[in-house]
């Protein structure tokens, strides 16, 4: 029983493996480079497309705001779906081929097509996203809560260490793509592209055959899209119930403002405002992504000594400090230790948020539903981070602000943090 036991822990964190290339060369390094060099040729960067003109930078995020916004809304009732009908593999399935398809499809995307590389990362985003609602419920059913720490801080670990030897067999390409008979490295971007999609789907076809299909044998009766709507209910009830869960989920939303739109425009802002070059740009990326791995361990032992509640407010100070340090960056050398910063708390923070959660949560089988409420925090929130980066941009004119504009999420997550009741997992 053991021996099963580790293996579908095994199979799982390998999940985190297969998605961390898009997480990576999709979201931070690759794509938005890629994306910035493509667009820049428009006189001040402003573009036409879908029928408007508008600066490059402000439709992106809103495209990848639009995404996130869009998931927050269906996931909901689709892990309230996945409880009553006991499919939460199947639907984990579709968004990874829905997610991996659409990276491959960012092959077509070039100056004269910029609307298909909208439309193709924001269906990306969707299929990312949306598999991880059905991946993280498996937690709770799989690992005890006293394991759950490390167990999440492996899955991350694995996934900073795949992404990270992808995208740099992906760099050589793309650098030396002379050397491999292509054309440019435009070319060899966009083959990197379609090798994230292959990446991807190949790899997580391994947690989708050992992962349980149907974990509390639900049996599909008359009447279940009616009783998801019962359960979806019930779960939000609990929410407002459980003082504990709830302050969580809010400083979780605040923080994760700040975290997701640092991840996701990091590399943005380098290239905006400091005008890094590309190769330090990717350096500090995979600097980042190291150091991911250390604090997602270091986080995992902090937590078994001070508690999970005092690790994560530890992380959020950092980030506060990112965040001041990062307004005040002048040059690459101080952008690349700012990142270094980054991925020891990058790490730390999502490992220990997404099991702190889960040793929250009350005794149920509704573990996708309550998963699905801590995604739509997380999406959510991302949305209002970008928006607000969009606005900030839009009405200052300097990029720079996005970093001040952040801290405030920080610090409100902060306070929702030191009113949360004490649980013996927790603190």
């Amino acid at each position: 029983m053991k021996s099963e036991t580790r293996r579908i822990q095994k199979a799982w964190t390998f999940y985190d493996w297969a998605n961390s290339a898009y997480s990576l060369v999709i979201s931070t390094a690759i794509f938005p480079i890629y994306y910035s060099e493509v667009t820049k040729s428009s006189e001040n960067a402003i573009i036409d497309v879908f029928g408007m003109s508008v600066h490059s930078a402000v439709i992106y995020t809103v495209v990848i705001g639009l995404s996130y916004l869009t998931v927050s809304l269906i996931s909901p009732y689709l892990g309230a779906l996945a409880d009553v009908s006991g499919r939460k593999k199947h639907y984990m399935r579709n968004f990874v081929i829905l997610g991996a398809l659409s990276c491959i499809s960012l092959y077509f995307f070039d100056a004269d097509h910029i609307e298909v590389g909208l439309i193709a990362a924001f269906f990306a985003s969707i299929g990312f996203s949306g598999s991880l609602v059905f991946y993280n419920a498996y937690l709770p059913h799989i690992a005890e809560p006293k394991d759950q720490d490390k167990l999440s801080a492996r899955g991350f670990a694995l996934g900073y260490a795949g992404s990270s030897m992808l995208l740099i067999t992906l760099l050589v390409l793309i650098e030396m793509y002379d050397s491999f008979g292509l054309a440019d490295k435009g070319v060899a971007s966009r083959i990197a592209f379609v090798s994230v999609g292959v990446w991807w789907l190949l790899w997580s076809m391994y947690p989708l055959r050992v992962l349980p299909a149907n974990v509390f044998n639900k049996q599909m009766k008359q009447g279940w899209n009616k009783r998801a709507y019962t359960e979806l209910v019930k779960v939000f009830q609990l929410f407002t119930t459980t003082p504990r869960l709830g302050r969580f989920v809010a400083s979780f939303f605040f923080f994760s403002c700040g975290v997701q739109s640092v991840i996701l425009l990091a590399t943005l802002f380098g290239k905006e405002v400091l005008a890094i070059d590309t190769s330090q740009l990717i350096l500090t990326v995979i600097i980042i992504q190291f150091l991911g791995i250390v604090g997602a361990w270091g986080f995992a032992q902090l937590s078994s000594r001070f508690g999970n509640i005092k690790s994560i407010a530890t992380a959020v100070v950092i980030w506060i400090l990112v965040c001041i340090s990062a307004y005040l960056v002048q040059n690459a050398t101080q952008f690349m230790i700012i990142g270094g910063l980054v991925g020891l708390v990058m790490g730390g923070i999502q490992a220990l948020s997404r099991s702190t959660y889960s040793k929250m949560l009350p005794d149920t089988e509704d573990h996708t539903t309550f998963f699905s409420f801590y995604d739509v925090a997380e999406k959510m929130a991302t949305a209002l981070g970008l928006f607000a980066i969009g606005y900030v941009e839009y009405a200052s004119g300097d990029p720079r602000n996005w970093a001040l504009a952040l801290i405030a999420f920080f610090v409100v997550s902060l306070f929702f943090l030191f009113i949360i009741p004490k649980s013996k997992y927790v603190y």
